[in-house]
């Protein structure tokens, strides 16, 4: 008979078996949910030209001129290469800008002056370089197709040609907002329900090891934890299908991570995982809260100003009040409670910096964008933050090329920053000896590069499958659980299971890249990229750190370190990513015709 420790130790050894195989189950699923199908492009209005034929407009914003890059491209050379711009709001109302074309727009014979542009509806005359089109709103076009064939006269000057009628039937063809079917619509490869039942699996065996690991030590905290945590997402997926949200790969693969983050403040201390979790459901309700406000764009453009400026005025008491900790002034103290201000700032310069169609026309608003870039990366380099000021500068670099896609401006940031990098290292004794130590880790062992060389040792010792949640032995290292989480993932968890981890935030980024083509407005795709890229250079710079691939920069795993701003931070982030996901499925007939993409 056995008795109760080889139990045990069997049952330990299975699950360090099982555990990987089922975090690739998760993310597999998810990451072909994500990438392998996708939606036919929604179609918004149409623009009729000369010959009859339709070009589609397919975003909120769409780009009209001669240039290869532009959303309705037409090759006539009278038209500039971005001549105009005609934009949706939430409402469903349009209006057309000149984008400072050549001969100018003229709308129903009265040309646009100023800056506010022309509001445009179905049936409406549009003329560009001596082109006349017909604007269609998407959400009228069956109306007007029946107001054409009864009126044979309006119907031959929109198609620019006798006898070139518009078929009523194929007016909505392209349509893909409304169903009343209940299919499955693409985006959905796997059921989202099923993909987390392997989650919960996930998690009920990470627990399982944990107390195992703890034997005589464990208290009531840890199983409770983690079933408040399986009961968390649960209820979020719940919300999501109640509000006809039924798309929740993004939010999965966010609950797998931070699933890891719980067995990694577990193996250190039991009594955090109840901080964790608190701070985890702010998160989350950040998360909800952020997704219901960017439903609205008219909301989002009227306190984009705002929301900068309190994340200016956050920096500035950052520098003013923080206490140097560790050679850095990144925390400030109320009444016991730390926070990081930069971890919230990074939502507020997504904010500032993604922009709808009417900004990005306008050359004084990135001007503006840079400004605030600057502001907030010199703020974090006099609290010597340099990590963080190296996510915003990316993050900078990515926002500032999709808006202007001008390499000269990314070319001179990129020189500008360099320099300022080096003057960095001669003011800055801290920084100098992290570059020192890069490369020479085990050299340096015994004094700067004993974290890291410490780190590489117990991802080396946990091989593929690891040594089991909580029996490592790195977790007692100073910073093992924020900075160097990595190696505490390859040693308790296994190299198989930290790679589905990078792999999941590596998701986000070729996700978002992905659905940048469907994305309903600039600002989606602009928010969702910026996100995205804050997360990756930040797992880059804790992963490549640890190991000392890159300079060792203290910053967090997304989702994965403990340290609360950051996790909540990294639920904000999440909203913008999943605010330019268009996929849906559909609803029943007893529901409502009209099917809210997650957006």
């Amino acid at each position: 008979m056995w008795n109760a420790v080889e139990i045990f130790s069997y049952a330990t050894l299975v699950i360090r078996f099982v555990l990987p195989a089922i975090a690739i189950i998760v993310v597999s699923r998810c990451v072909r949910s994500l990438l392998v199908k996708r939606n036919k492009p929604e179609t918004w209005g149409y623009l009729s030209l000369p010959n009859g034929a339709r070009i589609e407009l397919n975003h909120w914003e769409n780009v009209i001129g001669r240039g290869k890059m532009s959303d309705a491209y037409m090759e006539y050379p009278t038209l500039s290469r971005n001549h105009a711009a005609i934009m949706r709001d939430a409402k469903g109302n349009w209006r057309v800008f000149d984008a400072d074309s050549m001969t100018g727009v003229i709308v129903n014979g009265d040309k646009i002056s100023g800056n506010a542009g022309a509001a445009v509806k179905t049936g409406d005359i549009i003329e560009l370089g001596g082109v006349k089109l017909v604007f269609i709103s998407e959400d009228e076009s069956g109306r007007y197709a029946k107001h054409l064939s009864e009126n044979p006269r309006r119907q031959q000057a929109a198609a620019g040609k006798p006898g070139k009628a518009v078929k009523a039937g194929n007016a909505g063809k392209g349509r893909a907002r409304k169903t009343d079917t209940g299919e499955p619509r693409a985006g959905c490869l796997y059921s989202p329900a099923g993909t987390l039942l392997f989650l919960t699996l996930f998690q009920l065996l990470l627990g399982v090891q944990l107390c195992i690991s703890k034997g005589g030590y464990i208290t009531a905290v840890l199983p409770l934890c983690f079933a408040a945590l399986i009961i968390l997402m649960w209820v979020s997926y719940a919300i999501s299908r109640k509000m006809h949200r039924f798309a929740f790969e993004v939010e999965t693969l966010a609950f797998f991570l931070c699933t890891i983050g719980f067995s990694v403040v577990a193996s250190g201390s039991q009594a955090e995982l109840v901080r964790q979790f608190v701070l985890l459901m702010l998160g989350v309700g950040l998360y909800f809260m952020l997704s219901w406000f960017l439903l609205d764009l008219d909301r989002v453009n009227k306190l984009r100003i705002p929301i900068a400026a309190a994340g200016l005025v956050l920096l500035a008491v950052n520098v003013a009040f923080a206490e140097p900790v560790f050679g850095a002034r990144r925390w400030l103290d109320f009444g016991g409670v730390s926070f990081q201000p930069s971890e919230i700032v990074k939502i507020a310069f997504i904010f500032a910096g993604a922009a709808t169609m009417e900004h990005l026309l306008k050359r004084r608003n990135l001007f503006f964008f840079i400004g605030f870039s600057a502001v907030c990366v010199v703020a974090l380099t006099m609290i010597t933050d340099f990590g963080s000021a190296l996510i915003f500068f990316v993050a900078y670099l990515v926002i500032a090329f999709l808006r202007s896609g001008d390499f000269a401006t990314i070319i001179l940031s990129v020189v500008g920053a360099g320099f300022a990098g080096v003057m960095a290292l001669q003011f800055r004794s801290h920084i100098a000896i992290r570059f020192a130590t890069w490369g020479n880790a085990w050299e340096l062992s015994g004094a700067a590069g004993y974290q890291q060389a410490r780190a590489m040792a117990a991802a080396a010792s946990g091989g593929l499958f690891g040594v089991g949640a909580g029996n490592g032995w790195f977790k007692g290292v100073f910073a093992a659980d924020t900075d160097l989480v990595f190696g505490v993932i390859c040693e308790e968890l296994g190299l198989l299971v930290a790679i589905t981890a990078i792999g999941a935030i590596l998701a986000f980024s070729v996700f978002s890249v992905w659905t940048a083509g469907e994305s309903r407005s600039s600002f989606y795709v602009i928010a969702a990229c910026a996100a995205s890229s804050i997360l990756l250079i930040q797992l880059m710079l804790n992963v490549f750190g640890s190991v000392d691939i890159l300079p060792f920069t203290g910053v967090t795993f997304p989702f994965v370190s403990k340290g609360g701003t950051s996790l909540i931070s990294c639920w904000g982030l999440l909203a913008f990513i999943k605010a330019a996901d268009t996929r849906f499925m559909g609803q029943s007939k007893k529901q409502p015709a009209v099917v809210f993409s997650y957006m």
